[in-house]
This record gives structure tokens, C-alpha cells and sequence, in this order.
């Protein structure tokens, strides 16, 4: 599907209602499946959401979670415990091409018994389940962040429970600390000190209902939308002040670009600064918040602002090379950008080529992060239907903000 877009008015007001966070999602999917006396309300819609139910509560031995990289991740530590089962975890190309054994040495470390089908250190994945000891096992700390929730959150039923050790510098901060927040929801004890975590074993916890944040991610286009308009205000439901997303600290990066936003109640209000002055650069440290990367990078071209965006090595393993396709698509549009495996450096631009095709590279989030460009020139998403993978309702939405957008 190919979507044109274009805003005819410059003006954004809407009250959006945003799927819940996929990452709480996830990990509360399983952790309903170790305690089932857990419910869980305003679950994530989307695609990686929908396949990590899937895999958990469908029978047969071959689960495909096709371009769901949190489930591949979540779901090999979670299957590897499973006793008597005898699965083959699998998924998209992409997936096949994602490197996973940091994961698998652990598990196995830990007494788990999964090898590989095709290529080592890739999925697919054969994994025999069982009643894993536990213990202790020692990752690298600058590795993407879903190997280390995967084990802290089996570590609960682990008859040793865990004690993890990272090494080096510990990134994406948040994501493990929302991964340890939520075991506490639950009732778990865990302790986080220095850079060795320890959780004990717990059989069970008490019956329970947890309510998923909406997500921040999916926040950020909003954000963006914002400071590309002339003026606008947009309301979004199911937020927290105390959000367990690295991602919240939108709130701070935009209030740079010229968005400022307060809650009133569980809503949280954006609007645009009527008289903002436009800075002529910013630098930010991504290594807590990476994923919304790519929706600075846009929002910052389209206001002609340079930037310099760095601790982003793990965008090199996501859905596409995240870093290579900002350059690329961002250059078809005329911006100066250049980029190294973990920084992206993009040069002031008022000027833009129009009536370009972006690419979206199987990348949900290259859709939606160049989408509010629209306010700016007319453009084409390709591929546009992949924002499936995280926010189904995102088009509608965007219409709702007052872009035309048609089918080519």
C-alpha cells in the first residue's frame, strides 16, 4: 500500500486514543504465562503484540513471529522453561537475520537446551523445554536490552532464581528498569545494585489486574507533528507522570522543537509554542531512548534545525538498518546527513525536495517518522501498511489531524 500525504491547512488539533505500550504488552503476556492469576487491561493492538499472544496460547510446534523482534527474544528465555515442550521458534527473513546466541549461551548456561536449525547464532531456533535451575551468568551490558528483560523475566521461576551480571556499560537503562518495575507490580522482590541483578525464586503471585500505559513511542509522531505545524493542540489518552518508558522524555526533546505538553488527569496535552524560536542545532545522548531516533531526525530536518544524535548501536540490528535508511531516505529529500554505526549527524536545511517516495524498509517506524513531513511537502510512504507492527490506527489517526492522505 502507497499513501500520499499532504496537509492542506498546517494545523494540528485531535484527541487521540493510542494502543497500549508493546513493550509492557509483552512482558506482561508473559509474565501471565508463568502466573496466570495475572489479567491484563489495554493490551498493545499491534502486530508484535498480536503474535506474542499467538505463540504463547496456540498449539503445534512451530511458532512464526515474523517480524516481532521483542517476542523472538521474550519468547526464546520463556519456551527454554517451559517444561515438556518441543518447539521451533521462527520469523520473518529479517528475523533469520538478527543476531540472537548472547541470549541462547545464556539460557544454556542457565541448563536450557535450545540449537539452531539453520545458521548459528540466528533464528530459527529449536527449543526443548524445561525446569531450568537458574543461577548466575555474566551478559556484555551494551547489548539491546530485550536479551536482558528475556532472563530477568523467567528469572522468578527459576528454582535458583538469578543473579545477572553485566559487563561494560549498561544501555537502554529504561527497558531493564521497566522490565524490574513490573515484576515489582506483581509482587516480585528484586534488586538492582551496582551492575549485578539478583531476583529470587517465586512460585506464585497474588491474583491481579495491570493496566498497560499507552505507548510513548507511538506518542512521539505527535510530538513531531506538532512541531512541524503552523499551530495546534493534540490530546492523548492513558499516560502516566511516572511512565516506566525511556521513551517519556519526549516530553523534554520536543519542549527544544518548540512543543510544550502538561497532564490533566491521565491525558496528556501537546500544543505548539505560538512565538518559539527555532534553535539552530541540538545534541542529544539516544542510548536510553533509541527508538525515537528516527522521529527527531525527521522533525529536525523539517524545521531545518541540525542535530547530532548519538547512542544509537542498537538501531543497526532492528527491522532495517535504521541508521543507513535515515541517511538514505533524509538525503532523497535533499538533507545533508551522515552517519556511523552509532551516531547520526544531520546539517541545517530550509529547502526540500517534494513529491518524493520514502521508503520504509519493512520498518514501521520509518513510516511513521517521516509521516508528519507532510505539513511540510507533499510526500509518498511506501509499504505504508507496516505501522501494523506497533500502531494499526495510525493513518486514521493521522487523518484526524487534518492531512489528506490517499491511496496511490
Amino acid at each position: 500500500m502507497r499513501l500520499a500525504l499532504q496537509h492542506p491547512t498546517k494545523k494540528a488539533h485531535a484527541k487521540l486514543t493510542i494502543t497500549g505500550s508493546k513493550s509492557e504488552t509483552n512482558r506482561l503476556l508473559l509474565l501471565q504465562a508463568l502466573y496466570p492469576q495475572l489479567t491484563i487491561e489495554n493490551q498493545s493492538n499491534s502486530d508484535d503484540s498480536v503474535a506474542m499472544h499467538m505463540a504463547l496460547h496456540t498449539e503445534g510446534k512451530l511458532k512464526d513471529i515474523h517480524h516481532a523482534g521483542t517476542a523472538m527474544r521474550f519468547l526464546t528465555a520463556y519456551f527454554a522453561t517451559k517444561e515438556n515442550s518441543d518447539i521451533v521458534l521462527t520469523g520473518s527473513q529479517r528475523m533469520q537475520e538478527r543476531p540472537i546466541a548472547l541470549l541462547v549461551d545464556a539460557l544454556n548456561a542457565l541448563g536450557g537446551n535450545i540449537s539452531y536449525t539453520k545458521e548459528e547464532g540466528y533464528p530459527p531456533l529449536s527449543i526443548i523445554g524445561k525446569q531450568l535451575e537458574g543461577g548466575e551468568v555474566t551478559l556484555p551490558a551494551n547489548i539491546s536490552s530485550q536479551y536482558i528483560s528475556a532472563l530477568l523475566l523467567i528469572a522468578p521461576k527459576l528454582a535458583k532464581g538469578l543473579t545477572l551480571n553485566l559487563e561494560g556499560e549498561i544501555t537502554s537503562l529504561p527497558y531493564i528498569k521497566m522490565t524490574l518495575s513490573l515484576l515489582e507490580r506483581l509482587g516480585i522482590k528484586t534488586n538492582f545494585e551496582g551492575k549485578t541483578i539478583h531476583i529470587p525464586y517465586q512460585a506464585a503471585v497474588d491474583k491481579q489486574v495491570q493496566v498497560v500505559e499507552s505507548d510513548w513511542s507511538s506518542a512521539s509522531y505527535w510530538f513531531s507533528t506538532l512541531a512541524l505545524a503552523e499551530e495546534g493542540e493534540i490530546h492523548l489518552s492513558n499516560y502516566r507522570k511516572d511512565s516506566l518508558q525511556g521513551d517519556a522524555v519526549l516530553r523534554t526533546i520536543y519542549r527544544l522543537l518548540g512543543v510544550e505538553s502538561h497532564f490533566e488527569g491521565n491525558t496528556l496535552i501537546l500544543k505548539k509554542e505560538a512565538s518559539f524560536v527555532i534553535p539552530q542545532k541540538i545534541e542529544l545522548d539516544l542510548v536510553e531512548a533509541p527508538d525515537i531516533a528516527q522521529t527527531i531526525a525527521v522533525s529536525c530536518y523539517g524545521l531545518g534545525v541540525a542535530c547530532d544524535l548519538a547512542g544509537l548501536h542498537t538501531l543497526k540490528i532492528k527491522e532495517t538498518d535504521r541508521l543507513l535508511a535515515l541517511e538514505k531516505e533524509l538525503g532523497k529529500l535533499g538533507a545533508t546527513i551522515t552517519v556511523d554505526d552509532k551516531s547520526l549527524q544531520l546539517a541545517a536545511k530550509q529547502s526540500f525536495n517534494a513529491d518524493q517516495s520514502i521508503d520504509t524498509y519493512h520498518d514501521h517506524r520509518m513510516a511513521m517518522a517521516f509521516a508528519p513531513l507532510g505539513l511540510k511537502i507533499p510526500l509518498t510512504i511506501n509499504d505504508a501498511g507496516v505501522v501494523s507492527k506497533s500502531y494499526p490506527g495510525f493513518w486514521e489517526d493521522l487523518k484526524s489531524t487534518g492531512f489528506q492522505v490517499v491511496k496511490k
